[in-house]
């Protein structure tokens, strides 16, 4: 065997379809496109969803809301999950979380802390570079507390890579006597 016998396999180099070429050939006149129809004109290209006039499926079902594609996806994690996991007075941060396995180390999207459950590691500037989202009836002494970040305006404002989200910094804002008045 060398380069001078190499040859194809039986079966696998065929002659091209000759259509057109008289009615002995069995593909001649309509070339075996039947009579009439776009699908025998030439040129013709059925488009992707098309299912030969009948309402497409694409079309047939009903639609609602709105996919933003620029939202901010986060990865959530619960205090209660926190409170398991850490020692009082423990700082948490994204990265931290991602090292002990709480939060997936596959993707850098933003943490946001959900408020189930109480922990004791809530104190002032425990938790950074976190979005935090304790509810009203929570224990977590995050509302109205500085956050540890001053780059941060408040709790929540900071995202992981550490631009600054668009929240007003409540210690930017003016005193009431420094407004101006109108009379």
């Amino acid at each position: 065997m060398d380069l001078s016998n190499l040859k194809p396999a039986r079966g696998a180099k065929q002659n091209k379809k000759r259509v057109g070429r008289g009615p002995g050939s069995g593909n001649g006149k309509t070339a075996g496109r039947g009579h009439k129809g776009a699908k025998s004109r030439s040129g013709f290209k059925r488009k992707r969803g098309f299912e030969g006039g009948q309402m497409p499926l694409h079309r047939r079902v009903p639609k609602r809301g709105f996919h933003n594609p620029f939202r901010t996806e986060y990865v959530v994690i619960n205090l209660d999950t926190l409170g398991a996991a850490f020692e009082a007075g423990a700082t948490v941060t994204p990265d931290v979380l991602r090292e002990r396995g709480l939060v997936s180390s596959s993707h850098k999207k933003p943490v946001k802390v959900l408020g189930r459950g109480d922990i004791a590691i809530a104190a002032p500037g425990a938790l950074r570079n976190t979005n935090a989202k304790p509810p009203r009836n929570t224990s977590l002494s995050l509302r109205g507390e500085r956050p540890a970040n001053p780059s941060s305006a408040q709790y929540g404002s900071i995202s992981q890579d550490g631009r600054s989200r668009n929240t007003p910094s409540l210690s930017r804002m003016p005193a009431e006597n420094d407004r101006p008045t109108f009379a």
